[in-house]
């Protein structure tokens, strides 16, 4: 299983996947035991370092290659010591990659709002709690970061969630989760100057209105730049790791016609620098 990894990872970069140059501290995960062939960049290997087989979920393993991660992993850029967001992080199969890669010297913020206690569980507590010492766990709307200090993060990620800003929980009231603008400028308060805010989602129809997110799980990616660029941020990359031309964007994501097979917008966007005073 590693060594696939590797070899994915190893092929995403070379074709031109970003992502800085760093040696990985895994956190306690072993290494691949085969050697890196001559022609792979070592950034590839390090990477490919923090899928070996270890103490995590079985079902990790098998969620892989279904989410691209060491794709995705390779575009976020994060690296050894920095401090990430995982919005609405879910079972943490992310937040255990970042845990992975920013190492000792760095820290994760697992975030979910209380509303998802219901499906998730303690699937949260069994990912982190003695096992990720370098996790904190967030229960709040995404409206609500307090719990990061100011202009601390390097990355903040939302991987298959914007769109639940416009969701609905059963038995709640509209806008549980969080306003959208109110979500937006505490992705900006949180995030330094120059770090960055990788999103992922599913698309929806060009010029769809937001309601999308709560009636199909999709969302125009014009809604979320906006929202991206009015709090600060411009936009630096958008990825085709995920396009799939086939897919009209009409159909509930959760539709066994279209399910893991959506076509998604993976964009970086950057924290304007602040202006010399």
């Amino acid at each position: 299983m590693r060594f696939v990894f590797a070899a994915i990872v190893a092929s995403s970069l070379v074709a031109g996947c970003s992502g800085p140059s760093a040696e990985v501290a895994p956190a306690g995960a072993p290494r691949p035991e085969a050697a890196a062939p001559a022609d792979v960049a070592p950034v590839a290997f390090e990477y490919a370092s923090v899928f070996g087989q270890d103490d995590r979920p079985a079902e990790d393993y098998e969620q892989y290659e279904v989410r691209k991660s060491p794709q995705v992993l390779a575009f976020t850029g994060v690296a050894p010591g920095m401090t990430v967001v995982d919005l609405e992080a879910a079972g943490g199969v992310y937040t255990e990659l970042f845990s992975r890669v920013v190492g000792d010297t760095g820290k994760v913020y697992m975030q979910n709002p209380a509303a998802f206690d219901a499906f998730l569980g303690d699937s949260a507590a069994t990912r982190v709690d003695g096992r990720l010492s370098n996790v904190v766990k967030l229960k709040s709307n995404f409206d609500d970061l307090s719990a990061v200090p100011d202009g601390t993060a390097d990355r903040v990620m939302w991987l298959l969630g914007p769109h639940d800003l416009w969701y609905t929980p059963d038995g709640a009231e509209p806008g549980a989760l969080g306003d959208p603008d109110a979500a937006f400028a505490e992705i900006a308060r949180v995030t330094r100057p120059g770090g960055q805010f990788i999103v992922l989602d599913h698309m929806a129809p060009v010029g769809s209105p937001a309601t999308t997110g709560g009636d199909t799980h999709r969302i125009d990616k014009a809604i979320i730049i906006s929202l991206a660029e009015g709090h600060g941020f411009r936009l630096a990359e958008e990825s085709d790791l995920f396009t799939n031309t086939e897919d009209n964007r009409t159909m509930n994501v959760f539709d066994p016609s279209v399910r893991r097979k959506t076509d998604r917008f993976l964009l970086r966007f950057e924290k304007n620098e602040a202006p010399d005073l």
